[in-house]
C-alpha cells in the first residue's frame, strides 16, 4: 500500500502579502495531489482575522475530503456563538474512523497550549494511526511535548505516521529523541536542506513528517510553486506500508 502525505501549516489562511485566502491554501493542497494532509495553525469560527471562518470545514467541503479537528485553544463567544477554536487540523480522501485530542497540558501563564489530533484512518484494508502537532518554541515546553509525544505513540499497534510544525532544527536535541523511534521522511528521502521556513526566505526546515519502520519512504520534497498562500512551504511525502 503506498499513500501521499503532506504537512503544512497553513498561517490561519493568511499569505505573505497580508491577504486572506483559503482559495490559494485548497488549491496548493489539491494540486500536491496527496491523500492524507495535516494541517496547523488552523482557525475555526476564531476571530475577524479569519472572518470567524470554519477553515477545515471549508477545505474539506471545497475539497471534497473527510477531516479532523483538535483545538489547542477555545475561546467562549458571546451568547449562542460558537466557539472560538485555533489548532490543528487533518484532511483524508480515507474514511477517519477515530479521532481524539491529546492536551501537553496549559501552564497559567500561557494563553495558548499545544496539542496533538491522533486519528485512525481505514485505508482500503489497513488501518493506519496519523497524527498532527504543533510543538511550542518554548525549549523547555518542547522537551515536555516531545516526550509526551513519542511516549503515547511508540508503543502503537498501528503503523505511525507524525506530522507537523516542530519549531525545531534537524539534529537538535528534540530531533534526535524523535528519530531515535521515527524516520525523518526528509533525511531518508529528500534532496537538499529541507527548508520550509519562510516562504519569503527560506532559511529553516520546521515542518516534518515522521513515520515508524513499518513504512518504506520513496520520497520527500518541499512544494514551492505558492509562495504567497501561507509563510510555510508544505512538505510531501511518499509513503509505502509494509
Amino acid at each position: 500500500m503506498e499513500i501521499k502525505v503532506m504537512t503544512y501549516n497553513i498561517h490561519h489562511g493568511v499569505g505573505i502579502d497580508k491577504r486572506l485566502d483559503l482559495y490559494r491554501i485548497s488549491e496548493v493542497i489539491m494540486k500536491s495531489n496527496c491523500d492524507i494532509i495535516a494541517l496547523n495553525e488552523v482557525d475555526k469560527n476564531f476571530s475577524k482575522r479569519s472572518d470567524y471562518t470554519d477553515q477545515i470545514g471549508w477545505l474539506a467541503n471545497q475539497l471534497n475530503m473527510d477531516y479532523a479537528f483538535a483545538p489547542s485553544l477555545s475561546l467562549k463567544s458571546n451568547g449562542s456563538l460558537p466557539l472560538r477554536e485555533y489548532g490543528n487540523a487533518l484532511l483524508s480522501r480515507y474514511s477517519i474512523i477515530t479521532e481524539k485530542k491529546h492536551s501537553f497540558g496549559i501552564l497559567p501563564w500561557l494563553l495558548e497550549g499545544r496539542s496533538m489530533l491522533d486519528t485512525t484512518i481505514q485505508i482500503n484494508e489497513n488501518k493506519v494511526n496519523v497524527n498532527v502537532t504543533h510543538l511550542s518554541l518554548n525549549p523547555f515546553l518542547h522537551r515536555m511535548q516531545t516526550s509526551f509525544m513519542i511516549n503515547q505513540l511508540k508503543d502503537n499497534p498501528l503503523p505511525v505516521i507524525i506530522m507537523g510544525d516542530y519549531n525545531m532544527k534537524p539534529g537538535s536535541s528534540g530531533w534526535k529523541k524523535i528519530t531515535n523511534v521515527f524516520q525523518d521522511a526528509w533525511t531518508i528521502a529528500g534532496n537538499g536542506k529541507g527548508y520550509t521556513y519562510s516562504s519569503l526566505h527560506r532559511k529553516s526546515r520546521l515542518d516534518y513528517i515522521f513515520a515508524d519502520s513499518r513504512f518504506e519512504v520513496l520520497k520527500a520534497e518541499v512544494l514551492t510553486k505558492h509562495p504567497e498562500a501561507s509563510d510555510h512551504f508544505p512538505v510531501k511525502a511518499h509513503l509505502r506500508l509494509y
